[in-house]
């Protein structure tokens, strides 16, 4: 078995099939540091800690993890707050940035005596819909290889090999841009809340999510084509402050800036998830907005799934849940598609101009409002919100 890219699905994945006495390897592109320090989300849903609890994956988050379950909501018509613990299924998530999970993950794998390739780039998966499916390599000193296996699993991103060998005829993919970008940025700065804070501004939305006691993960909404590098320390702050109403709630915690990245939100879905011996999972199935923090919790789950059909087959000799994959994850990316393209609508104007402004922007305090006043729509969000 070959696993490309070395992130949550791919690692999981390759931890499972490696304690069940299936032969595997992982492909990066990148190196060990890299891997391990690039911060990506860092909120875990309740089915995503039980899944790592049962397959003995969960150590590191039990220790340094904590769990959360409250949102703060900010609008011209003042803020409330959601306990969604206590709403819905009444489930919480565990905040544990993703590098610290990715990190584990892989100490895990190789503590094991599990394989993994860094700086190997899978360059395309070939004869994946035949008897003898192979991925190319190439190797940090440009050298080229080639690994064969019975199946190729595709964990490796929207833009990997896995995507890219897919012939257009394989999978039909639903794509939609929001229009909507953010700066996504990080802060050496404890947290200014002890919540998520959402806060919607005629300037464009903010965003406050907690990582650690002394780290905080902000978003901007910024205009479509703004440099990374455009905004100076200061203007980021004076926005924050502007549009968080720091003067109303309180000043927020300042540090310096130590990551800054453009995020333009779009989203997709390959289907199916399927193409011969090549299975996809991750953000190689699906693109979802960080709107709602669902990405890496989908990227378990399939994997768990995966790791499941892989191991019917190859032990049992019982090909069903393979066959049966795509039907079985697909549900449930549209359910957490949906879910985000609802928090894109709550969270943002349009993104006119155009004749739909002040229709759009209607129904995007129609959302809040009921939000705020009615609790058959509160349980309804913390159901979403925190299930996957």
């Amino acid at each position: 078995m070959v696993i490309l890219g070395a992130g949550p699905a791919g690692l999981v994945l390759a931890n499972l099939l490696h304690t069940r006495g299936i032969d595997c390897v992982v492909l990066e592109r990148a190196d060990r540091h890299h891997v391990q320090t690039r911060a990506r989300a860092g909120f875990l849903a309740a089915n995503t800690v039980r899944i790592l609890d049962r397959h003995g994956l969960s150590d590191g988050l039990r220790r340094r993890g904590h769990t959360h379950h409250t949102c703060e909501f900010r609008t011209d018509d003042g803020r409330f707050r959601l306990d969604y613990s206590g709403l819905g299924d009444g489930e919480q998530h565990t905040v544990y940035p993703q590098q610290d999970l990715v990190t584990d993950l892989l100490t895990h794998f190789l503590a094991a005596g599990g394989r993994i390739r860094f700086e190997t780039e899978a360059v395309a998966i070939l004869d994946a819909d035949g008897d003898g499916p192979s991925v190319s390599v190439r190797t940090a000193d440009g050298r080229p290889g080639r690994w064969r296996a019975r199946y190729v699993a595709g964990c490796d991103g929207r833009h990997g090999a896995a995507r890219r060998s897919l012939p257009d005829t394989a999978v039909r993919r639903y794509h939609r841009d929001h229009r909507v970008t953010w700066l996504g940025l990080l802060a050496e700065a404890p947290p200014s809340l002890d919540a998520v804070g959402y806060a919607v501004h005629e300037r464009g939305f903010a965003g406050h999510m907690a990582r650690t006691a002394e780290v905080t993960r902000y978003y901007l909404q910024c205009e479509r084509g703004t440099p990374a590098d455009s905004w100076s320390e200061a203007r980021i702050w004076d926005e924050l402050d502007l549009r968080m109403r720091a003067k109303e709630y309180g000043p927020l915690r300042r540090g310096r800036i130590v990551q800054r990245g453009i995020v333009d939100l779009e989203s997709d879905v390959l289907e199916p998830l399927r193409h011969g011996a090549l299975f996809l999972a991750g953000d190689a199935a699906s693109l979802i907005s960080p709107s709602a923090a669902k990405g890496a919790n989908l990227a378990v789950l399939e994997a768990e799934l995966l790791a499941q059909a892989l191991t019917d087959d190859l032990v049992h000799g019982d090909p069903t849940g393979l066959d049966g994959y795509s039907a079985r994850c697909l549900p449930r990316i549209w359910r957490a598609q949906e879910f985000s393209h609802w928090m894109i609508g709550l969270l943002h104007g349009s993104p006119g101009p155009d004749d739909d402004v002040p229709y759009l922007n209607g129904l995007q305090r129609s959302r809040m409002t009921a939000l705020r006043t009615s609790r058959s729509q509160q349980d309804w969000f913390a159901e979403r919100y925190v299930g996957v």
